[in-house]
C-alpha cells in the first residue's frame, strides 16, 4: 500500500512538471518577469497585507490606516508604473531575441555565442537580457515612491474618510504649457524601434557584456538580487518623500517610515535566509525538471521562469503575509519610545 502511494505521488508530481499550462506560464513569466512580480505585489497589497495590518493588536487606529493606505497605494502605483516601463522593454528584448543582427554588433553576438549557436541559447545573453528586463522595476523605484506618497492622502480620504489638505491649484498657464509639452510627445513607430536600439547599445557595452559573461552561472540569483536592490532603493526614497510630505500628519510620519524600513530589512534578511535553506532542494528540483525536458528547446525559458517565481513567492509571503503585523506593531512602539525620550530631554 505504501509503495503504491509513493508511486502515485511521484506520477502526480511528474504530471505537474510536464503540464502544458504550467510550462506555458513559466515561459510567459520568463518573458515578463517584472510584470509577474508587480502583479503578485498588487494582489497581495490589496488583500493580504491590509487585512494583516488591520488585525494588528495594540496599535493606534490611524497608524494602521496609514499603513493600509501605503500598502494599497504602493501596489497600485507599482503595477501602473512598472507596466508602463516594463512592457516596452520586455517587447524590445523579444525583438532582439528574434533578430539580434539588426540591433547588436557582430562582436557582441560572437562574444555571447562563441559556438555559433542561437543567441537565446547563450546563458550569458539570457542573464544580460533578464537583468535589463528586471531593471525596469529598479528604475521605476523612485517615481513609484513619489506617486505613492501623493496617493496616500487620497486613499485616507476616500477609504477612511480622513480629509486631506487642499491641493494647491495649478495656474491655467502652467496647465496649458504642460498640455503643449504632452502634445509634442512622438507616439509614432519610431518609439518602438528606439527602445530595442537603446537596449542593443547597453548589450554592446563591453563592461555590461563582460559582467554577464563572467556571471552566467549565477542566473538563478539575478531575480533575487534585483528585487533586493529595488526594495532598498524604494524604501530609502519612500522615507525621504514621507519626511518631506506636507499632506501626511507629522505625528504619523515616523511610524510610517519605521514600518517600511522594518518591513524591508526583515523581508530581505528572512528572504535570503529561507532561500539559502532551500537552495539544495531547489537545485534538485531544477535538475529533475531539466531531465524531464532535456529535449525541449524552451527549457532555458522554463528554468528562467522558475528562478523568477521562487524569490517572488518567498519575498511576497514574508512581506505581505507574515510581516505586516510585526512591522506595524514594532514601528508604533519605536515611535512612541523615541518620542517619549525626546520629550523627556526637552523637559530637562
Amino acid at each position: 500500500m505504501q509503495v503504491n502511494n509513493i508511486s502515485r505521488n511521484n506520477t502526480n508530481f511528474t504530471s505537474l512538471l510536464t503540464n502544458k499550462t504550467a510550462l506555458k506560464a513559466l515561459e510567459k513569466i520568463s518573458e515578463h518577469g517584472t510584470s509577474f512580480s508587480a502583479a503578485t505585489a498588487l494582489t497581495m497589497s490589496l488583500t493580504v497585507r491590509p487585512l494583516a495590518i488591520l488585525s494588528t493588536p495594540d496599535v493606534e487606529k490611524e497608524n494602521k490606516q496609514y499603513a493600509c493606505a501605503n500598502s494599497i497605494g504602493s501596489g497600485l502605483i507599482k503595477f501602473g508604473i512598472v507596466e508602463t516601463v516594463a512592457l516596452p522593454i520586455e517587447y524590445a528584448v523579444k525583438k532582439i531575441d528574434a533578430n539580434p543582427e539588426k540591433y547588436l554588433k557582430k562582436d557582441t553576438i560572437k562574444s555571447f555565442t562563441p559556438s555559433a549557436a542561437a543567441i537565446t541559447d547563450s546563458k550569458s545573453y539570457r542573464l544580460a537580457a533578464q537583468t535589463i528586463k528586471l531593471g525596469a522595476g529598479f528604475l521605476s523605484a523612485i517615481p513609484k515612491s513619489v506617486f505613492t506618497i501623493a496617493f496616500i492622502p487620497v486613499i485616507m480620504d476616500k477609504l477612511f474618510n480622513l480629509k486631506i489638505l487642499p491641493t494647491p491649484k495649478i495656474p491655467s498657464q502652467a496647465l496649458s504649457e504642460e498640455k503643449n509639452q504632452t502634445d509634442k510627445i512622438p507616439f509614432t513607430g519610431r518609439l518602438t524601434e528606439s527602445i530595442p536600439k537603446g537596449i542593443g547599445k547597453i548589450l554592446d557595452w563591453d563592461l555590461f557584456r563582460n559582467f554577464a559573461i563572467h556571471n552566467e552561472n549565477n542566473d538563478k540569483n539575478i531575480a533575487k538580487h534585483m528585487s533586493a536592490a529595488t526594495d532598498i532603493l524604494l524604501t530609502s526614497s519612500f522615507a525621504l518623500q514621507t519626511n518631506k510630505s506636507k499632506k501626511i500628519k507629522e505625528e504619523r510620519k515616523k511610524a510610517l517610515i519605521y514600518n517600511n524600513v522594518i518591513s524591508t530589512a526583515i523581508t530581505l534578511s528572512c528572504g535570503y535566509f529561507i532561500d539559502s535553506l532551500i537552495k539544495n532542494r531547489t537545485q534538485k528540483f531544477i535538475d529533475k525538471f531539466s531531465k524531464l525536458h532535456k529535449n525541449n528547446p524552451k527549457l532555458p525559458k522554463y528554468i528562467e521562469g522558475l528562478n523568477i517565481v521562487r524569490p517572488a513567492i518567498i519575498f511576497a509571503a514574508i512581506y505581505y503575509g507574515i510581516l505586516p503585523v510585526i512591522s506595524t506593531y514594532t514601528a508604533e512602539k519605536i515611535d512612541k519610545k523615541l518620542s517619549k525620550n525626546v520629550a523627556g530631554c526637552n523637559k530637562v
